[in-house]
């Protein structure tokens, strides 16, 4: 009987490590980044969404944004003193936790934080996101939809019924209460009612400078941030006493 041309044995030591090889190639250009940019900004990300960080990197074409594993980013950077790419740059890498990212550029730091303070994006809510208002629909037709989503909206739990080709609402609905958490059902509603309720904004946390270091942004931070902070400072500190 012929051999199987699917019976191959395969040697692991053949195989290309892909995962391996983009965490090398992710970490060669955040270090080949830092010879290019003055300042290297750690922000946190509200609402996130790739389309509208897609806009951003086309916003700011001279500079470079990277969003990736924190663990990656961090090795880039340097996770102790003793391996740091730059001075001070350790305690940038000390920050990367929750969803984050880094911003590198050569703008004036000024520009960039009143930048950032004021750039807001609205976008449809997801599912969990708490609703900043009362919706409430009232009993009629639905004159704003075709007729061909009628079932859709059934189905979202809406009490509506066909009548000569136009969707009517048979009775007041509410789809969500100010404060209250969205199911996925409520979200799919506002999100055909073109009623957005998220902002999708970027939070700088602390930035690093060439020849400068590491400086946190304490006027756009809570108190307990700062108290935080303070701490992890110090105790860093410590550790390079030691």
């Amino acid at each position: 009987m012929p051999k199987s041309k699917r019976d191959k044995k395969v040697s692991l030591t053949k195989t290309n490590k892909k995962g391996l090889i983009l965490k090398q190639k992710t970490i060669e250009e955040i270090r080949n980044s830092l010879s290019k940019y003055e300042h290297v900004f750690l922000f946190t990300v509200d609402n996130m969404r790739n389309t509208k960080l897609k806009d951003l990197r086309a916003d700011w074409k001279d500079s470079r944004f990277f969003f990736g594993k924190n663990k990656i980013m961090a090795v880039a950077l340097g996770r102790t003193k003793s391996d740091e790419v730059e001075d001070q740059l350790n305690l940038l890498s000390k920050r990367l936790k929750g969803q984050c990212g880094l911003l590198m550029t050569n703008r004036d730091v000024l520009d960039v934080l009143q930048w950032f303070k004021s750039y807001r994006a609205t976008e449809f809510a997801r599912s969990g996101f708490l609703a900043t208002e009362d919706v409430i629909l009232k009993a009629g037709p639905l004159k704003d939809f075709s007729h061909t989503i009628e079932p859709h909206l059934r189905r979202l739990g809406l009490p509506t019924s066909l009548e000569k080709g136009v969707i009517n609402l048979i009775k007041e609905y509410k789809v969500c209460k100010k404060g209250s958490s969205l199911t996925p059902e409520q979200a799919s509603i506002l999100k055909l009612l073109g009623i957005q309720m998220a902002q999708f904004k970027l939070v700088i946390k602390c930035h690093w400078t060439k020849g400068k270091g590491f400086h946190k942004d304490l006027d756009i931070q809570s108190d307990s941030e700062d108290n935080e902070e303070n701490v992890l400072e110090d105790e860093e500190m410590e550790e390079d006493e030691t």
